[in-house]
């Protein structure tokens, strides 16, 4: 054996043990999340199984697994998660479409941003659900209600994210962009948009989580449908563990969409510098 397929041995458990710790590294907020995760899980079957705590109140993970595995092999759950799931998209579709262009027209309009701030920071101060009698007042209590509280649950987070990052653009993006005579029009488009797309994307995630509690809140004074209302019927049957059947379904569902908005965030801002660890 030479000397070069000695060495050459020698450096392959090295390379393999440097890509299992990157590997590691770069998994190390999943990994991390899910074993935090795991203890909670834990913790609560072994306080549920040894009397801490009311099973008939808190139910169990074991028996939450089985609500599942019946829920969704009987079908049962899909229809109300069908309903969540629509208005939810269609207020959060609202929300991105208008919300964005809103925050970077007040963010670079004096005047307007003068003008709506104050409105801005009493409806972003009120909780909105004090909002629903008004809705209900204006619009009933059909499909429309429900989703404009989504929108409404939402779009603030949005348009103060937005606002904030158009004002803070690096004066050397608007120095360059005025040496070019850009127009208006153009400078939102191809300077103002992308530079604050750090700040956009964390409003979205923001708005993200509201919207769906706001749908939820909506299925719970709305709706004869939906997993808002799923739980509350199975809470009025006291059949807690369906009832945490449901309050988990909507917990899986909040963190694949923000894990999904935290993977645009790095592959669309990685140029920003100040990526968040996750």
């Amino acid at each position: 054996m030479t000397t070069t397929t000695v060495e050459a041995t020698r450096a392959l458990p090295a390379a393999r043990g440097s890509r299992a710790k990157a590997f590691l590294r770069r998994r190390r907020p999943l990994l991390l999340g899910t074993l935090g995760i795991l203890v909670m899980l834990a913790a609560w079957q072994v306080c549920a199984s040894t009397g801490v705590v009311d099973e008939t109140i808190s139910s169990t993970p074991l028996r939450i697994a089985a609500a599942e595995g019946h829920l969704f092999g009987s079908g049962e759950i899909w229809a109300p998660l069908r309903l969540t799931g629509l208005e939810f998209g269609l207020g959060l579709g609202i929300t991105i479409v208008a919300g964005i262009p809103i925050g970077v027209l007040l963010g670079r309009v004096r005047f307007l941003d003068e003008m709506a701030q104050p409105v801005i920071n009493v409806l972003n101060a009120v909780p909105y659900v004090m909002f629903l009698p008004i809705i209900i007042f204006w619009f009933g209590i059909g499909n429309t209600s429900r989703v404009l509280l989504v929108v409404w649950a939402g779009i603030l987070p949005l348009i103060i994210n937005t606002i904030a990052g158009v004002k803070h653009l690096d004066r050397d993006f608007v120095r360059v962009a005025e040496v070019f005579c850009a127009g208006r029009l153009f400078f939102m488009r191809a300077v103002a948009l992308p530079a604050a797309l750090p700040f956009i994307l964390t409003g979205v995630r923001l708005a993200l989580a509201r919207a769906l509690v706001g749908a939820i809140v909506a299925e719970l004074f709305l709706a004869s449908g939906g997993l808002g209302y799923f739980v509350q019927t199975a809470t009025a049957n006291f059949d807690m563990t369906g009832a945490m059947a449901g309050i988990v379904i909507m917990a899986v569902v909040a963190l694949i969409l923000t894990r999904a908005i935290g993977y645009l965030e790095r592959r669309l801002t990685h140029w920003s510098g100040s990526q968040p660890n996750r």
